[in-house]
């Protein structure tokens, strides 16, 4: 706080600047303080969005997706104007911001912004009936939460006829990616001189593929998944992670820490 004070007086003698306290709006970001932590959501932004697409007064759901995403890869029923999808996709981006619960859902939808269907505006309003039931949720940031590294890898593409494959194989793939993704935290965290406790702990409910990861020799099953996939099984050896707990379970991620 000490530092920050102190390039505040140094703005202050260089240029014509005003103190406006502490921070509770900015870009769509609502800040609220406490004792416990920072919280961050972008509740009036979530709302706006509901109003500009008159789903304000529709029912609210308690899932982000649809349960059968097959519809949106058929090639029909394209949308005469696709300009008002891209805009909402645009601005759904920028509420992902404070909601990682929407990442997945969006990123995907966003995949289908050169030629959307109505699949996927009726998946796009899915979403926004989700947010009207949770327009608050946010993150926050405990005071006295120790920075802890944890992975959740989970992979389903049974019901994706479009490339499905091993149940065991896409487990694993999103077991390197989850990998991949954690160490690319931890090396960013040690730039910016954030202490970490502990060694990062990675999830994963597939027995299979948590066999591959510990299992040292190449078997005739594996063999034709790409080496770089096996970095999972060199990390958890060097000691970069606990051993894969084997179970996932359900997490709210919106609990504090």
């Amino acid at each position: 706080m000490e530092e920050i004070n102190c390039i505040k007086e140094l703005l202050h003698n260089k240029f014509r600047i005003k103190n406006l306290g502490e921070l509770k709006y900015f870009l769509g970001l609502e800040v609220a303080r406490s004792k416990r932590g920072i919280h961050l959501c972008q509740r009036k932004y979530a709302l706006d969005i509901l109003e500009e697409t008159g789903m304000e007064g529709c029912k609210p759901f308690t899932t982000p997706f649809l349960r059968d995403t097959s519809p949106l890869y058929k090639l029909d029923s394209y949308l005469d104007d696709p300009g008002p999808y891209r805009r909402l996709i645009g601005k759904l981006l920028y509420l992902t911001n404070t909601r990682p619960d929407l990442c997945y859902t969006i990123n995907l939808l966003s995949q289908f912004m050169q030629s959307p269907t109505e699949h996927h505006y009726r998946a796009v309003q899915h979403v926004l009936r989700y947010i009207k039931s949770t327009p608050s949720k946010g993150l926050f940031f405990a005071a006295d939460s120790p920075m802890h590294l944890k992975g959740f890898s989970d992979s389903d593409w049974a019901t994706y006829p479009n490339t499905r494959r091993s149940s065991t194989e896409a487990e694993y793939r999103a077991l390197a990616a989850t990998v991949c993704e954690i160490q690319w935290l931890h090396y960013l965290l040690q730039d910016l001189q954030i202490e970490q406790s502990g060694i990062p702990a990675l999830y994963c409910d597939n027995k299979s593929a948590r066999h591959i990861a510990h299992n040292q020799s190449f078997h005739e099953r594996t063999k034709h998944i790409e080496l770089d996939c096996h970095v999972v099984r060199e990390k958890i050896q060097e000691g970069c992670f606990k051993n894969i707990v084997p179970k996932l379970g359900l997490v709210n991620i919106h609990r504090p820490a």
